[in-house]
Protein backbone atom coordinates (compact mmCIF):
# COMPACT_ATOMS: atom_id res chain seq x y z
CA UNK A 1 0.00 0.00 0.00
CA UNK A 2 2.77 2.37 0.72
CA UNK A 3 4.06 1.92 -2.69
CA UNK A 4 0.89 2.86 -3.80
CA UNK A 5 0.82 6.30 -1.96
CA UNK A 6 4.63 6.84 -2.37
CA UNK A 7 4.49 9.99 -5.40
CA UNK A 8 8.05 10.83 -5.07
CA UNK A 9 9.91 13.07 -5.95
CA UNK A 10 6.36 14.82 -5.87
CA UNK A 11 4.71 15.25 -2.65
CA UNK A 12 1.07 14.86 -1.60
CA UNK A 13 1.04 18.50 0.41
CA UNK A 14 1.95 20.28 -2.52
CA UNK A 15 -0.67 18.59 -4.49
CA UNK A 16 -3.53 19.34 -2.06
CA UNK A 17 -2.11 22.99 -2.03
CA UNK A 18 -2.55 23.27 -6.09
CA UNK A 19 -5.98 22.06 -5.67
CA UNK A 20 -6.98 24.12 -2.76
CA UNK A 21 -5.41 27.02 -5.23
CA UNK A 22 -7.28 25.67 -8.18
CA UNK A 23 -10.38 25.53 -6.25
CA UNK A 24 -10.58 29.31 -4.73
CA UNK A 25 -9.73 30.98 -7.90
CA UNK A 26 -11.33 28.22 -10.00
CA UNK A 27 -14.81 28.85 -7.87
CA UNK A 28 -15.31 32.49 -8.28
CA UNK A 29 -14.78 31.99 -12.08
CA UNK A 30 -17.51 29.24 -12.84
CA UNK A 31 -19.94 30.98 -10.22
CA UNK A 32 -19.62 33.48 -13.03
CA UNK A 33 -19.99 31.57 -15.81
CA UNK A 34 -16.36 32.26 -17.00
CA UNK A 35 -13.60 30.17 -18.54
CA UNK A 36 -11.25 28.39 -16.38
CA UNK A 37 -13.75 26.79 -13.72
CA UNK A 38 -12.56 24.68 -10.69
CA UNK A 39 -11.66 21.93 -12.84
CA UNK A 40 -9.65 23.88 -15.30
CA UNK A 41 -8.31 25.99 -12.85
CA UNK A 42 -7.28 23.03 -10.25
CA UNK A 43 -5.37 21.20 -13.21
CA UNK A 44 -3.57 24.44 -14.69
CA UNK A 45 -2.24 24.77 -10.73
CA UNK A 46 -1.44 20.88 -10.47
CA UNK A 47 0.10 20.52 -13.86
CA UNK A 48 2.47 23.71 -13.44
CA UNK A 49 3.61 22.17 -9.85
CA UNK A 50 4.14 18.60 -11.19
CA UNK A 51 6.68 20.31 -14.35
CA UNK A 52 8.55 22.73 -11.58
CA UNK A 53 8.75 19.91 -9.07
CA UNK A 54 10.19 17.51 -12.20
CA UNK A 55 12.66 19.87 -13.39
CA UNK A 56 14.28 20.16 -9.63
CA UNK A 57 15.57 16.40 -10.60
CA UNK A 58 16.58 17.17 -14.12
CA UNK A 59 20.61 16.00 -14.15
CA UNK A 60 23.36 16.75 -16.22
CA UNK A 61 25.61 19.55 -17.12
CA UNK A 62 24.01 21.77 -19.49
CA UNK A 63 20.68 21.31 -17.41
CA UNK A 64 19.09 24.41 -16.42
CA UNK A 65 15.70 23.26 -14.49
CA UNK A 66 14.45 26.83 -14.11
CA UNK A 67 13.88 27.00 -18.11
CA UNK A 68 11.13 25.02 -17.58
CA UNK A 69 9.31 28.07 -16.04
CA UNK A 70 9.82 29.74 -18.81
CA UNK A 71 8.63 27.05 -20.82
CA UNK A 72 5.60 26.54 -18.90
CA UNK A 73 4.62 30.70 -19.26
CA UNK A 74 5.12 30.15 -22.77
CA UNK A 75 2.62 27.15 -23.22
CA UNK A 76 0.24 28.96 -20.77
CA UNK A 77 0.07 31.95 -22.74
CA UNK A 78 -1.35 29.69 -25.82
CA UNK A 79 -3.63 28.87 -23.36
CA UNK A 80 -4.54 32.25 -22.18
CA UNK A 81 -4.83 32.82 -25.92
CA UNK A 82 -7.42 30.47 -26.88
CA UNK A 83 -9.84 31.93 -24.22
CA UNK A 84 -9.57 35.34 -26.08
CA UNK A 85 -11.78 36.56 -28.86
CA UNK A 86 -12.77 39.34 -30.90
CA UNK A 87 -16.61 39.89 -31.23
CA UNK A 88 -17.38 43.16 -33.18
CA UNK A 89 -14.51 45.09 -32.53
CA UNK A 90 -14.36 44.00 -28.94
CA UNK A 91 -11.60 41.45 -27.44
CA UNK A 92 -12.92 39.40 -24.63
CA UNK A 93 -11.59 37.08 -22.31
CA UNK A 94 -8.45 39.04 -21.41
CA UNK A 95 -9.00 38.82 -17.78
CA UNK A 96 -9.74 34.77 -18.65
CA UNK A 97 -6.21 34.62 -20.12
CA UNK A 98 -4.87 36.80 -16.90
CA UNK A 99 -6.53 34.54 -14.32
CA UNK A 100 -5.03 31.59 -16.49
CA UNK A 101 -1.75 33.36 -16.09
CA UNK A 102 -2.07 33.89 -12.23
CA UNK A 103 -3.00 30.37 -12.09
CA UNK A 104 0.45 29.20 -13.72
CA UNK A 105 2.09 31.09 -11.50
CA UNK A 106 0.57 30.10 -8.27
CA UNK A 107 1.65 26.12 -9.23
CA UNK A 108 5.39 27.64 -9.92
CA UNK A 109 5.25 29.03 -6.48
CA UNK A 110 3.91 25.63 -5.03
CA UNK A 111 6.63 23.51 -7.32
CA UNK A 112 9.31 26.16 -5.42
CA UNK A 113 7.85 25.31 -1.84
CA UNK A 114 6.20 28.32 -1.24
CA UNK A 115 2.47 26.52 -0.34
CA UNK A 116 1.13 29.12 2.07
CA UNK A 117 2.36 32.24 -0.24
CA UNK A 118 0.28 30.40 -3.08
CA UNK A 119 -2.46 30.13 -1.19
CA UNK A 120 -2.51 33.88 -0.38
CA UNK A 121 -2.02 34.25 -3.81
CA UNK A 122 -5.17 32.73 -4.93
CA UNK A 123 -7.45 34.30 -1.95
CA UNK A 124 -5.54 38.04 -3.93
CA UNK A 125 -6.45 36.58 -6.88
CA UNK A 126 -9.96 36.43 -5.91
CA UNK A 127 -10.27 39.11 -3.86
CA UNK A 128 -9.33 41.66 -7.15
CA UNK A 129 -11.89 40.17 -9.44
CA UNK A 130 -14.11 39.92 -6.91
CA UNK A 131 -13.22 43.73 -5.71
CA UNK A 132 -12.86 45.43 -9.25
CA UNK A 133 -16.71 43.70 -9.89
CA UNK A 134 -18.01 45.19 -7.03
CA UNK A 135 -16.24 48.95 -7.82
CA UNK A 136 -17.56 48.24 -11.78
CA UNK A 137 -21.04 48.26 -9.97
CA UNK A 138 -20.64 51.23 -8.36
CA UNK A 139 -19.14 53.40 -10.29
CA UNK A 140 -20.51 53.97 -13.38
CA UNK A 141 -17.10 55.54 -15.39
CA UNK A 142 -15.26 52.14 -14.70
CA UNK A 143 -18.00 50.48 -17.38
CA UNK A 144 -17.05 52.68 -20.12
CA UNK A 145 -14.81 51.77 -23.31
CA UNK A 146 -13.63 48.22 -23.66
CA UNK A 147 -15.30 47.38 -20.33
CA UNK A 148 -19.04 48.60 -21.22
CA UNK A 149 -21.22 45.97 -21.12
CA UNK A 150 -22.04 44.46 -24.61
CA UNK A 151 -25.26 44.37 -26.31
CA UNK A 152 -25.98 41.62 -28.49
CA UNK A 153 -28.49 42.26 -31.45
CA UNK A 154 -29.99 39.14 -33.22
CA UNK A 155 -29.60 39.64 -36.99
CA UNK A 156 -32.82 38.85 -39.03
CA UNK A 157 -32.64 36.45 -41.34
CA UNK A 158 -33.61 36.67 -44.82
CA UNK A 159 -37.79 36.85 -44.40
CA UNK A 160 -39.65 33.67 -45.35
Amino acid sequence: MDALLDIAPLAWREIFTAIAAGTIVGFERQVLGKPAGIRTSCLICLGTYVFVAMSAHIQGDNVDSTRVIGQVVTGIGFLGAGVMLARDGHVMGVTSAAVIWMLAAIGVMIGLGHDWTAIKMAVLTVAILVGVDLLESLFKTMRQGVHAPMKYRLKKDDPS
